[in-house]
């Protein structure tokens, strides 16, 4: 980590940009596969949620909206347009950011758990409401089916949340520090000093 250190600032920005475009690529690629023991009930992780949760705990509400949103339409374009993944992502980063600004949110590791936990609840029940608005299914089904696919969601999500969350954290609060210990301001693609 010293010789990490050592690297100027263009190189630490560098490197947090491919830590952040790829840790959001290996998110995409995971929600996309079935790795064995990390689905219960044919059901998997909600990946993207998780990064998206992670990324906006430390950030503005613009910043947890255009991750949310990019995310979102990527994840589309990745699976299908309908029911729609940008509309609760967006809301997911959105919330995230302002409760965080205002200090509701502790950046504990159990405190990030549970956030995730909620989270996907709130994200399946609107993908749950986009299908009963689209009528494509009858809504007994779709409400049954939404029963179990949130809490096996919810749970598988929370558990895997310290794989994704420990070391983007690590990353990013050893950026926040300058080789001589003085701190900077995190943004996503710059680093302002902090007066």
């Amino acid at each position: 980590m010293d010789n990490l250190a050592k690297l100027c600032l263009k190189y630490r920005h560098f490197l947090n940009i491919l830590v952040i475009g790829g840790s959001a690529f290996l998110c995409l690629l995971l929600s996309l596969s079935r790795l064995p023991s990390t689905e219960l009930l044919e059901i998997a992780p909600n990946w993207v949620l998780m990064w998206v949760v992670c990324w906006s705990l430390k950030r503005t509400v613009f910043q947890g909206f255009s991750a949310g949103l990019s995310l979102g339409l990527i994840e589309d374009g990745l699976t299908g347009v309908y029911p729609s993944h940008v509309i609760s992502l967006v809301i997911v980063g959105v919330f995230i950011a302002t409760l965080s600004q205002r200090r509701y949110i502790q950046e504990a590791m159990i405190s990030v758990v549970l956030i995730v936990f909620v989270m996907v609840m709130m994200a399946e029940t609107f993908t749950a409401l986009q299908f009963t608005l689209s009528n494509a299914r009858p809504i007994a089904e779709v409400w049954q089916n939404y029963q179990q696919i949130s809490l096996v969601s919810a749970i598988l999500s929370s558990l895997w949340t310290p794989v994704l969350y420990y070391p983007l954290d690590c990353w990013w609060t050893y950026l926040r520090r300058d080789v001589s210990g003085k701190r900077f301001q995190l943004s996503p693609f710059r680093f302002e000093r902090k007066k």
